[in-house]
Formats: structure tokens, sequence, C-alpha cells
């Protein structure tokens, strides 16, 4: 039997409050990287409408989820907002989405809880298939926010960690030909201070949207012992008690980091 509304609010609310005092209470993920997924279906399914408005919608949903991570205190906020598989979408999509995107780099990096709060943009990826709109957009959001350390909010555009490792390993490859490096020096950490991500730790969890059980080639260097979250819900739908749903899922497991 469905609820009255009114009364569907009450338990909701209640519920809500209740799961984040239980949150607050455990260990917060200091690095949290999500698989943004599902606009073009909650466009189709949900709003009945075109494409474009689901990514609007996507786009809005970024900065409220920001705003629930400065709440928690989770330290970097990673999300994946254009992969280089992406570039394949026909002209018109891709066009609205770095349009969207330029508007929104600007929008963030004026907004005064951006700068109360005191938080980083960066944008990694692979930029020179940006659009030069986007590139300043880009530059104008990390200029405006270099000297901010207390959290850091991480942009993946025209990125794919595949090719991402491979331009790793050609630098790392270049300096050993220039003498740089040896070859016997070359470890791990040589391999992941050459990535884009080098200033920025991996993260503890990594959420995906959607209903699709996969990781698209997001950080899979720096994913090697994050927890892994899946839930059906579509990144504009994606609400508050889901955001903490998957924080108090992480905070159930163990991390044993191979011990």
């Amino acid at each position: 039997m469905e609820l009255p509304k009114p009364l569907s609010r009450t338990v909701y609310s209640r519920y809500k409050k209740a799961l984040a005092k239980e949150v607050v209470g455990g260990p917060i993920p200091k690095h949290i990287a999500i698989i943004m997924d599902g606009n073009r279906r909650y466009a189709a399914e949900v709003l009945a409408a075109d494409k474009n408005e689901g990514h609007r919608r996507g786009e809005e949903k970024i900065e409220e989820m920001l705003w629930w991570c400065l709440e928690l205190k989770i330290e970097y906020v990673t999300v994946y907002a254009l992969s280089t598989e992406n570039f394949k979408r026909e002209k018109g999509e891709i066009d609205f989405i770095m349009n969207l995107s330029e508007a929104a780099l600007y929008r963030m990096a004026d907004n005064k809880r951006i700068h109360e709060n005191q938080v980083r943009i960066r944008v990694f990826g692979d930029h020179s298939t940006l659009p030069d709109s986007v590139k300043e957009a880009i530059k104008y959001a990390e200029g405006k926010t270099a000297s901010y350390s207390n959290f850091n909010f991480n942009v993946a555009m025209a990125y794919g960690s595949r090719q991402e490792i491979v331009s790793a390993v050609k630098d790392i490859a270049r300096k050993v030909a220039d003498r740089e490096l040896d070859v016997e020096d070359i470890s791990e950490e040589t391999l992941s201070e050459h990535l884009y991500t080098s200033e920025i730790p991996d993260p503890d969890l990594i959420l995906r949207t959607s209903g699709e059980v996969r990781i698209s080639n997001f950080l899979l260097w720096q994913l090697a012992y994050s927890e892994l979250y899946f839930t059906d819900v579509y990144w504009p739908g994606f609400r508050y008690i889901d955001f903490l749903r998957a924080i108090r899922s992480y905070q159930q497991r163990v991390r044993r980091y191979g011990e």
C-alpha cells in the first residue's frame, strides 16, 4: 500500500536523518570517485524529454553532490564527466556537453561556497581534444582555485585510463632514453607519478550509478584497492539518501589491502 505523500515525506525525512547520523559516526572515505551514468536514460524514461535535458539535470546533480561531500568532510571528489569513447556520439550531443561543461566550470569557479570552503578544482584528461573555449574555462577554474587545499574537486574530461597509462609509459620511456632514469629504478611509484592523478590519492570508494556493473576505462591503475559500489539509480535522480547508503556500504567493509 502506498503511503499518503505527507506521511511518506515525513518517513523519508526521519530515515534520512537517522542514516546521516549513522554515517557521520563512522569512517568517512578520504577520496570518492563517481562514474555518473544514466543521463540519457533518465531523460527518456523519467522526463520523457530530449537527452540533452538529461545531461543538464546531470550537471546540476554534480554541484549538489559536491555540497554533500563537503558536508561530510570528504577531501577529494573525482567525477567522470566525459570519456574518450564518448566522442563517438553525434556532434550535436557532444557540442551540448561541451557548452554545458564550459558554463559549469566558470560558474563553479565563481561560486562563493567554493571559495569559502577553499575547494581546488582540477580537470584532467587529454585536453588536446577539447574546444579552445573549454580549455579557457578549465584554465580559469584551475587558476582561481590553485592556492586552495582544504578540499579537491577533480573532473575527468576527455579521459580514458588506458590512454593515461600509455601516455605515462611513453613519458617514462623518454626519460630512460635520455638517461634521466634507469630502467631498474622504475617502480609502481614511478608510474603513479606520471599519471594525471599524480597529486591525488587513490580513491577509497568508486561509485557508479544507472545499474551498469563495470568500470568503463576509469582510473584502472588507481582503483587497485578501491571499494566498489553500484546502484541502479540514474545519475540525475541520485538522492542524498542514495549517497549516504553508498558511504554506509563502504563503512561496513573491512579493508585489508591484501594482508
